[in-house]
């Protein structure tokens, strides 16, 4: 399913890099006292911050949107030229579909034309221990999408959905082609499946002729006793290639938006050496885990992995502003986005 897409408009070109709202997780909903970093109480403050620090737009919830805030948010929006991106949740059942329904609305008429979401808000290897709990899930995930279909088609709206550490490339790839919409895709996460043993270029060659829209990180490893630690470092300091991405996705759908998910937290363990973490994967084999181990030993992040846990509210926001404003610097001189 590779849809056509529109010439990319001269006004469009060169549009710098997007902040995804989980960029700032301590400062979203922040209860820290501070006067250098507020806290964001909703979108507007969101955009207002981005369209100060040279953003090219946001990806955020939509959630609870009534149409009063979803006109405030076109008017911000519309005044500092930021484009917008919806991040909605799916309906579970037929219940779900009406405010499912009422969140598309409030966020075309913000002035956004595409709606991330996800299937599974948690990690497969930990939600999941069995190819069973797996599958249940995935019967779930596809009443889902087939409730949201009718609705993102019958207003015009593209829903991308993001391989969230939860589905493979293929498998994501195949859910979409299966469901055959043009306004259902894809939200290519550049590195979240290297916690499924995945390479990023071989997912976003697999996902970026399905992208609607895009999670632009990249990711630092090293080894620990039960596996490998896998976290969000700033762009061009992982091991992603992030230029071949982006001008992969460009191929693909030229008006693509790339949208920043740096996320400044503790490391994740990805724990591939522990039973467990198989109980879903019954065709992986000897070889992905050693290619996966191999290149997890040969690209050790010679840093050190970021940390916040040690450190104070006011640290951990200034240490997130830091790290956005230096992917954001990356982005325009070595990304061409800006």
């Amino acid at each position: 399913m590779n849809f056509p897409f529109p010439e990319i408009p001269q006004s469009l070109a060169g549009i710098p890099m997007g902040i995804v709202v989980h960029s700032y997780a301590a400062r979203w909903h922040s209860k820290t006292s501070s006067s250098v970093y507020p806290g964001f109480e909703n979108a507007l403050d969101l955009i207002a911050h981005c369209e100060k620090i040279g953003a090219g737009g946001v990806q955020v919830g939509v959630n609870g949107w009534a149409s009063d805030f979803a006109k405030k948010v076109r008017d911000v929006r519309e005044k500092s030229g930021l484009y917008l991106e919806g991040s909605i949740g799916l309906p579970k059942s037929s219940t779900d579909v009406s405010n499912f329904e009422k969140e598309v609305i409030a966020a075309k008429e913000a002035g956004a034309e595409v709606l991330r979401t996800v299937c599974l808000n948690g990690r497969r290897y930990e939600n999941f221990h069995s190819e069973k709990e797996f599958l249940d899930f995935k019967t779930g995930a596809l009443v889902s999408l087939a409730l949201a279909e009718p609705i993102v088609s019958k207003h015009k709206m593209k829903l991308a959905v993001e391989n969230h550490k939860d589905w493979k490339a293929a498998e994501l790839a195949e859910i979409i082609r299966d469901l055959g919409s043009e306004w259902v895709g894809v939200t290519v996460d550049f590195g979240n499946n290297m916690a499924l043993l995945e390479d990023p270029m071989e997912v976003i060659s697999t996902l970026a002729p399905l992208a609607f829209s895009t999670h632009v990180k990249d990711m630092g490893v090293k080894e620990y006793d039960q596996g490998f630690l896998l976290s969000e470092v700033p762009l061009g300091e992982g091991i992603v290639d992030l230029k071949a991405g982006v001008e992969l996705c460009k191929k693909y759908n030229p008006t693509i938006n790339f949208s920043l998910e740096m996320i400044t937290r503790d490391p994740l363990e990805i724990p591939v050496l522990i039973e467990e973490y198989w109980g879903t994967f019954p065709d992986s084999n000897a070889l992905t885990l050693a290619r996966i181990l191999k290149k997890v030993k040969e690209t050790s992040f010679e840093k050190g992995l970021p940390e916040v846990s040690n450190l104070t509210s006011e640290e951990r926001l200034a240490f997130e502003e830091a790290n956005v404003i230096a992917c954001l610097d990356y982005s325009e001189k070595s990304l061409g986005l800006g």
